[in-house]
C-alpha cells in the first residue's frame, strides 16, 4: 500500500507534457484528431453567428470536425488541437499535388458567418496567431490558403470579404496589385492555376477560387485578360 502511495504522489507531481501550439491561445480540446506533419496553414469561416455554437461543432464527437484553433469576432483565440496531431478541417482536398491537407496543414477557423466583414480584433488576434506559427513551423508565405483554395467548388471559405491583401502585406499568401506586367504570348490560365496549385481536375471550379481570393469584386468565376496577367504576376512572385 505505501508503494502504491508513493507513485501516486509521484505521479501527481510529474510535469504534463506540453502540447504543442500558441501560447496565446486557450486550451480547449477536441476529440477529432490523428497524428501528421504541417507545412500549410488553412483559413476557414465557420458559418456560424456565434463562438458558442462554432466550439460545439468543433467539439462534438458526433460531427467529427475540428480545427487546431479558432478565433472569436473578439479576438479570443482557442486552441483545440494540438498542432502536431491531424485536426479534421479540410475534408477532401488537392493542392499542388497533395490529396490530403489535413495531414500536412494547420486549419484555424474564424467565427464568422460568411456574409458580414471580419473584425479589426479578429484579424489583429489571426495576424499574430499566424506570425507565431509561421515563426516556429518555418511555413512559407505561399502555403497560406483558404479552404475555397484546396475544396474548390466544394467550399467557399473564408468569404470575399476576408482581407487576403492585408494577411500577404504581413508575409502570410502571396498577393500582386495592379498594373501587371503582360503575361508571355501564349500563357496558358489552366496550366497557371494548376502551378499555382489549384487542382487540375476542376477547372471551372479552380477559376471561380481564384477569383474569390484574388479579385473578390468581380462576380465573374471566369478568368478575363487582367486575370491572366494577375495570375502570371502570382506564379512570378511564388518563384521567388
Amino acid at each position: 500500500m505505501r508503494v502504491f502511495l508513493l507513485l501516486l504522489c509521484l505521479a501527481g507531481c510529474a510535469p504534463v507534457a506540453p502540447r504543442l501550439g500558441s501560447p496565446m491561445a486557450e486550451w480547449v480540446p477536441s476529440p477529432n484528431f490523428e497524428p501528421r506533419r504541417a507545412n500549410y496553414v488553412i483559413l476557414h469561416h465557420t458559418s456560424n453567428d456565434s463562438l458558442e455554437r462554432a466550439l460545439a461543432t468543433l467539439t462534438s464527437p458526433a460531427r467529427a470536425v475540428s480545427s487546431h484553433y479558432l478565433i472569436g469576432r473578439d479576438g479570443r483565440v482557442l486552441q483545440l488541437v494540438d498542432e502536431s496531431q491531424r485536426a479534421w478541417h479540410a475534408g477532401a482536398s488537392w493542392w499542388g499535388g497533395q490529396t490530403d491537407m489535413n495531414s500536412a496543414s494547420i486549419g484555424i477557423e474564424l467565427d464568422n458567418n460568411g456574409t458580414e466583414p471580419f473584425p479589426e480584433a479578429q484579424i489583429s488576434a489571426l495576424l499574430a496567431l499566424l506570425a507565431d506559427i509561421q515563426t516556429r513551423h518555418r511555413i512559407p508565405r505561399a502555403n497560406f490558403l483558404g479552404h475555397a483554395d484546396v475544396a474548390p467548388g466544394r467550399k467557399a471559405d473564408p468569404s470575399a470579404l476576408f482581407p487576403w491583401r492585408r494577411l500577404a502585406a504581413a508575409g502570410f499568401g502571396l498577393w500582386c496589385d495592379p498594373p501587371f506586367p503582360p503575361p508571355p504570348e501564349g500563357f496558358d490560365a489552366a496550366l497557371g492555376l494548376t502551378a499555382l496549385g489549384y487542382d487540375p481536375s476542376r477547372p471551372e471550379a479552380a477559376s471561380a477560387a481564384f477569383k474569390l481570393r484574388f479579385a473578390p469584386d468581380d462576380p465573374d468565376p471566369r478568368l478575363n485578360e487582367t486575370d491572366l496577367a494577375r495570375l502570371h504576376c502570382l506564379l512570378q512572385q511564388r518563384s521567388r
